[in-house]
């Protein structure tokens, strides 16, 4: 009578067949379409897949954010000092109010004395207490600092936040003074872009985005005004009364106007040496651009925006 461990050793052998045949069938297709082995070829990868339509253009540039916030630390997006908008804590409560709704921001950092000496956090909203609880101070509702240095990987300070449900943070330099401010939201626009809110200004819609290989990104609603302003363009007289008689707001109506149509995905116009090529076109009207020189060469690229502050 035969054992019965030879069925079980014929299973044994049988799964890891199966287990090194997907093994191999999963290194053959690596070895036919390998993988990106650098960052220089995964971006290569993200505009392949913007160009065969697999991700939009938004995705691509989320994506390239992603990767470009690796390599950038809290000194290189925080609000610089001398542009804080802070709270004395010696301040009267009308003029913390006024100061409050005049910036329209969520959270304060709170100084004494000198602004390098900062005692707390004040939210907006901690403001509602003392109507209802007028023994209470500005001091009794400050929350505790969070200090985190220049040198502070982004990927690194957004983990934190999240784990910390904290949402704001104060950069200091070597010497431990205070060289800016850094929100979740500062972090957060290194991926997506620009994240508005009730209090942004309306004309701050649309932008130009860098791509990775060298060309910009440009949303068909920014105005005619940023993009002349960004890339250095010098209006002939001509096409100045074009756009005034026409009432052009946008480089997308502009555009299309020249056009005689709504451009569809991969038109193009050529503008002041700058060619526009469309990315996107929904809803009538040209989502996105790609904008690169005319005689565009790999190494050719228009002039760098004049991002706004």
């Amino acid at each position: 009578m035969a054992p019965c461990r030879t069925t079980v050793t014929d299973t044994h052998y049988r799964d890891r067949a199966t287990t090194d045949t997907r093994s191999y069938w999963r290194r053959l297709i690596e070895f036919i379409h390998p993988g990106p082995d650098s960052r220089e070829e995964l971006l290569g990868a993200f505009s392949d897949a913007e160009d065969n339509r697999v991700i939009g253009a938004e995705s691509r540039a989320m994506l390239e954010g992603v990767l470009r916030m690796a390599d950038l630390t809290a000194g290189d997006v925080m609000v610089a000092a001398p542009r804080m908008d802070v709270i004395d804590i010696e301040a009267s409560l009308e003029d913390t109010l006024h100061h409050v709704i005049d910036t329209g921001h969520s959270r304060f950092p709170v100084f004494e004395q000198e602004r390098d000496n900062m005692v707390g956090i004040l939210l907006a909203k901690d403001l509602l207490k003392l109507q209802r609880s007028p023994t209470l101070n500005v001091r009794t509702l400050l929350r505790p600092p969070v200090f985190v240095p220049e040198s502070k990987s982004l990927n690194d300070l957004l983990r934190e936040f999240r784990n910390t449900r904290n949402h704001m943070a104060l950069v200091v330099d070597e010497f431990g003074r205070i060289a800016g401010l850094i929100t979740i939201e500062d972090v957060l626009e290194q991926i997506v872009g620009d994240i508005e809110d009730e209090f942004d200004q309306a004309e701050d819609v649309g932008d130009i985005f860098a791509l990775a290989d060298r060309t910009y990104r440009v949303s068909g609603d920014t105005a005619i005004e940023r993009v002349t302003e960004a890339f250095e363009l010098e209006p002939t007289r001509l096409d100045e009364d074009a756009a005034e008689d026409n009432k052009f707001d946008t480089i997308g109506g502009f555009i299309a106007h020249a056009m005689g149509h709504v451009p569809r995905r991969g038109e193009h116009f050529d503008w002041m040496g700058l060619r526009f090529q469309v990315l996107l076109s929904k809803g009538g009207a040209v989502k996105w651009f790609k904008v690169y020189p005319v005689s565009h060469e790999p190494h050719a690229r228009p002039p760098a925006p004049n991002h706004k502050p």
